[in-house]
């Protein structure tokens, strides 16, 4: 039986540490470390994300403020929000939840973000700290990946990764850190030639490329550890009926919807040796590591590191 990688189990183990360095900031500021999110617009996917962070941040005693301009915000005016909440002392990370409204210019509203409160870690110096191995915020989910291989004790030194993707939110950093444990790495992405035949090589394989249900058994080899970082609803039935063993129709037909990853549920677990499930497999470490962002600038700016 391949082991299932429980990423609600290390989240709390990651909470669990958190609560000590929450309660270090707050005794040497005189405050706990504080967190803004921005999130415009309507989207319902954003909004439920949203939500699960403030909650998390709320439960650990993070300070945390959402602001919801509305869905006809401009540019300009998310830039002016952005700019006070650089200017607040109070305020250690700032994250402005994508995707933003379309009439909005996301890459200068997201460049705007101070660096130091960039716990998305995407700003571009922030990149660059990456890239060079030097200290910095990470991006959430490919360091969720990382904590959760570790504290798995699955060994990353000399292993051929194939990362799938190659996003700058997901792909390319995953693949960094991936290089920072010395593995060897791979990028795949549409215009790779027998992505199968890669796929294949891979001890690590990491899906990251958003079709549900893409890399079946051909792409899998036997005993890898698969890492689905995927997240697709599908609501078709006939759809559902091609990823989902049978008794997992009731609970599409009870939900009116199903999850699934980027990788087929049943050959991942009939192929791999370890494998992370959707739900409750990547997804659950993201807040946690965007917590543990938090924490470590609010680290950084009040002289703690």
């Amino acid at each position: 039986m391949p082991l299932i990688l429980d990423g609600n189990f290390v989240r709390d183990q990651i909470k669990a540490e958190c609560r000590p360095l929450i309660e270090r900031v707050r005794q040497h500021a005189g405050r706990p470390p504080g967190l803004a999110v921005i999130l415009a617009g309507n989207d319902p996917a954003s909004e439920i994300y949203v939500r699960g962070k403030t909650k998390t941040a709320g439960d650990l005693g993070i300070y945390n403020e959402t602001i919801t301009p509305p869905a006809s915000v401009t540019t300009e005016e998310l830039l002016e929000m952005v700019r006070d909440l650089n200017a607040r002392p109070e305020i250690d990370g700032i994250l402005v939840q994508l995707p933003l409204p379309k009439q909005v210019d996301a890459q200068r509203v997201l460049l705007a973000v101070a660096p130091e409160k960039d716990v998305d870690g995407f700003h571009p110096c922030n990149v660059g700290l990456l890239s060079t191995g030097r200290p910095g915020p990470r991006p959430c989910t490919p360091n969720g990946v990382i904590q959760l291989l570790r504290r798995y004790q699955i060994p990353m030194e000399g292993k051929n990764a194939v990362v799938v993707g190659r996003s700058d939110i997901v792909g390319k950093p995953m693949a960094i850190l991936l290089l920072q444990e010395n593995a060897t790495v791979t990028i795949c992405h549409s215009k790779t030639v027998d992505l199968p035949g890669v796929c294949r090589r891979a001890d690590i394989l990491v899906a990251a490329i958003g079709r549900p249900a893409m890399i079946t058994a051909d792409y899998i080899k036997p005993g890898a550890v698969v890492i689905d970082v995927g997240q697709s609803r599908i609501v078709s039935r006939e759809q559902a009926e091609k990823i989902f063993a049978p008794e997992r129709m009731a609970d599409f037909d009870r939900r009116g919807s199903l999850l699934v990853g980027d990788v087929h549920p049943g050959d991942m677990a009939r192929v791999s040796s370890a494998y992370t499930p959707v739900p409750g497999g990547v997804g659950p470490l993201t807040i946690a590591m965007l917590m543990r962002n938090t924490i470590e600038s609010a680290e950084r700016r009040t002289g703690l590191c």
